[in-house]
């Protein structure tokens, strides 16, 4: 077993590997970027290696940095995690020849399967089935048009160096096959520096079904699978093992598929075999289809490690440093069900548009497992992925672990960023989810649904107004507020642009009345809690000037100065604001030019990810304050419409 291992990686998955790694002894080196010079992997590290600026360019994907890094520390073997350089085979090549293990597959492995097209073509020798479409070299717009044709809409375009939903357009009818691939092939030549594509048949009533697999060169084994099928933007949510409704028939033909696949390609640690399962009819043998495979440890890799009881990252370890499989295929079974949602800081409502920003709280409950990067006080920093953390679950049954997966994310406490934790909290609720009833087009069809907002009672603006008052901190604050302040006391709260107001009326030394509009809460307090109208309050948190209610997964209020005088927003009506740092990668309109609501105003790429600017109403265009390529941050003013008569 290796003495010293480098994790070129951050936040999540570098202290995931860590974690194993020190309870195996194994001690451990972390990288950082400028970013992340006091972040929890380096905290964890034994030791820890600044290796540049604060873009992954400069730091995370500086491979030769990396392996100095590695053996300057004196580290053996080095652990890519996921994203980053974990599947690129030039840099496996590079650890080897510097004489370091890369803890995953070779090289080799990694380029059969790294592009789409010719993967597919392998699984086809390999006996894996795969969906129809064309994963040819041509690449003309007008041929690859023909071949969508051919197929038969609708058609998927996928980048053949993609993953994560970059690269990836969904078209339905021929006259918009045009636009889409444009699009699909600028995200593609942005994400990974190929505009490739290749056209598949689109699946109507798609499942994401996976096949966990792991390798030792020669030989492989699957540990079942996940579904993955709960997904937006063709990026997953919440992933479960073992898929729901999985006859053993199915589990068998479809594992044995994962385990040729890996063994076609000599494959060495820990990957995954994405099938597309059509669920129009059930789960059948005939049913599904090779998508992909990806050549490193998964995201959703801990609902595996569940319902078998095997630490992957240990397996990849032991391998790595030369022991064979640690178990053989009949020695693996599947023990319960566990679910994994994944926590993002992003905004839901507005399209999930990734957020940023400081979390002055984060906390979870203690009967949920909860893999994660960050800490409170650590920021969420436009450089990298958003997540925050994994939120994962584990009970004997599917409808067990669902409602243990429903209560973890609704104790989840997280302030200072907007989250995806309500829109969770709705997913792991839905009755169709409950009922097994799985296909990656549920979000989008209950969108509506799945993002309605919260009622906001009166008894979460009062106990917002109790924080916000001074009233939480000790029994010393609200006698004092008794006896040397004013009998009544006005807070103003805002939430969603709305001025709240509340008059706080000391009734006695643990008993207020707070009234807001025509309604009265009562609040007393019982050994150190708030009790409103008999009911118990929930737990808040204040950070300077906003006030978090951790009610419906949260609840944000600004705490406003009654006599100050609300201003306008400088964006107002006719301005078109960036929703988030990025880049503007293109303008689509001119000044002077007549626009209707929702026209495309201008395309802005940011994590990786192009979206869409459109006018919020009819208009004519007063203004282009930004050309393509410039980097703006969030808010800054893009586009200025004539103001409305």
């Amino acid at each position: 077993m290796f003495d010293k291992i480098l994790i070129a990686n951050r936040g999540e998955i570098a202290c995931r590997v860590m974690e194993t790694a020190r309870g195996m002894g194994v001690a451990t080196v972390a990288v950082y970027s400028d970013a992340d010079a006091t972040s929890k992997h380096v905290a964890m590290a034994d030791e820890a290696v600044h290796i540049g600026g604060a873009a992954p360019s400069e730091s995370y994907l500086k491979g030769d940095v990396i392996i100095a890094a590695a053996k300057e520390t004196g580290a053996q073997a080095i652990h890519p995690g996921y994203g980053f350089l974990s599947e690129n085979p030039d840099f496996v090549d590079a650890v080897e020849q510097a004489g370091l293990v890369f803890i995953g597959p070779n090289a080799d492995a990694i380029r059969k399967m790294g592009l789409k097209d010719a993967a597919k073509a392998l699984m086809h020798d390999a006996g894996v089935p795969v969906v129809p479409g064309y994963h040819g070299e041509n690449q003309d717009p007008d041929f690859l048009a023909e071949e969508a044709g051919k197929i038969g809409y609708p058609v998927l375009i996928k980048a053949v160096a993609g993953g994560g939903g970059k690269g990836m357009r969904l078209v339905e009818v021929e006259n918009e096959f045009a636009d889409a691939l444009t699009s699909a092939q600028n995200e593609a030549r942005t994400a990974f520096g190929n505009e490739a594509v290749l056209i598949e048949k689109f699946i109507q009533q798609p499942r994401h079904i996976e096949v966990q697999v792991f390798g030792d060169g020669t030989s492989a084994v699957h540990l079942f699978e996940r579904d993955c099928s709960l997904q937006r933007r063709h990026q997953k949510v919440i992933e479960e093992a073992p898929a729901p409704d999985m006859p053993l028939t199915v589990r068998e033909a479809m594992g044995a598929a994962g385990v040729r696949a890996a063994e076609a390609i000599g494959y060495k640690g820990a990957g995954t075999v994405e099938f597309i399962v059509d669920g129009s009819d059930g789960l059948r043998e005939d049913g599904f289809w090779f998508m992909e495979m990806n050549t490193r440890l998964q995201v959703e890799h801990p609902v595996s490690e569940l319902i078998t009881g095997v630490d992957l990252v240990e397996w990849q370890l032991r391998v790595a440093a030369g022991e064979a499989l640690p178990k053989a295929q009949e020695d693996l079974s599947i023990t319960g069900h566990a679910f994994e949602a994944r926590l993002y800081a992003e905004d839901v409502p507005a399209g999930f548009l990734p957020a940023t920003g400081r979390l002055s709280h984060l906390s979870f409950p203690e009967d949920v497992r909860a893999d994660s990067g960050v800490r409170s006080g650590d920021d969420i920093s436009p450089n990298y992925d958003p997540m925050i953390a994994k939120v994962i679950v584990h009970g004997p049954t599917r409808a067990v672990a669902l409602k243990q997966l429903a209560r973890g994310l609704e104790k989840t406490q997280v302030a200072g960023t907007v989250t995806n934790l309500a829109f969770l909290g709705a997913l792991a609720r839905h009755e169709g989810f409950g009922r097994g009833e799985v296909d990656t087009g549920l979000i989008a069809r209950d969108i509506d649904e799945l993002v309605k907002a919260p009622e906001i009672t009166p008894r979460i603006i009062a106990r917002a107004a109790l924080t916000a008052s001074g009233l939480d901190r000790t029994q010393a604050a609200l006698t004092g507020f008794h006896l040397w302040g004013p009998m009544v006391r006005s807070v103003c709260l805002r939430r969603a642009g709305e001025d709240l107001l509340c008059k706080v009326m000391s009734d006695g030394a643990d008993r207020v009345r707070l009234q807001i509009g025509d309604d009265t809460v009562t609040a007393e307090r019982r050994a150190g809690r708030w009790i409103l109208d008999g009911l118990l309050g929930a737990e808040t948190h204040r950070d300077g000037h906003v006030v978090t209610v951790f009610e419906h997964s949260g609840v944000a209020f600004d705490i406003i100065d009654p006599l100050a005088i609300e201003t306008q927003g400088a964006g107002g009506s006719g301005m078109t604001l960036a929703p988030m740092p990025g880049r503007v990668v293109s303008v689509h309109v001119e000044a002077g030019q007549t626009v209707a609501e929702g026209d495309r105003l201008a395309v802005l790429e940011a994590m990786k990810m192009e979206h869409s600017l459109t006018a919020a109403r009819d208009g004519v265009v007063a203004e282009i304050l930004v050309r393509a390529g410039d980097q703006v941050e969030a808010g800054a003013p893009l586009i200025q419409l004539e103001d409305e008569e």
